[in-house]
């Protein structure tokens, strides 16, 4: 789940100046969505969905808000930020090398292109 909230992370925070606040709200609001539904599927309770939407939502806005100055980090603090959020078996520069490839890969493609499919449902 914490590798998909960094996706969606570097997703937001790229487009957040390229594109507009009702597609990326839309967009955000179907991922929401979308978890909300598998987390009911495995069964639990309005309550416990409730809670653990919550515990998700202030999850992705802390990955977002940790992620804000990305570009200007060095190695360093960027292999601290997965550090804080995944488990000390990983090998933390290989999320550093890959959400960088991710990052120059969203800026190279539209919203519309990534997501043209998600946002017509």
């Amino acid at each position: 789940m914490i590798v998909l909230f960094f996706h969606l992370g570097f997703l937001l925070k790229i487009y957040k100046k390229k594109e507009s606040k009702e597609n990326l709200q839309n967009f955000f609001d179907y991922c929401i969505r979308q978890i909300e539904l598998s987390i009911r599927e495995i069964g639990y309770g309005d309550a416990t969905i409730n809670k653990k939407m919550k515990e998700y939502v202030n999850l992705l806005f802390s990955i977002i808000d940790k992620i804000n100055e990305w570009e200007i980090k060095d190695n360093q603090k960027r292999k601290d930020i997965f550090i804080n959020y995944l488990d000390h078996e990983h090998n933390f520069e290989n999320y550093v090398n890959y959400f960088e490839k991710y990052r120059l890969f969203l800026t190279k493609n539209t919203f519309k292109n990534l997501s043209k499919d998600i946002i017509n449902i």
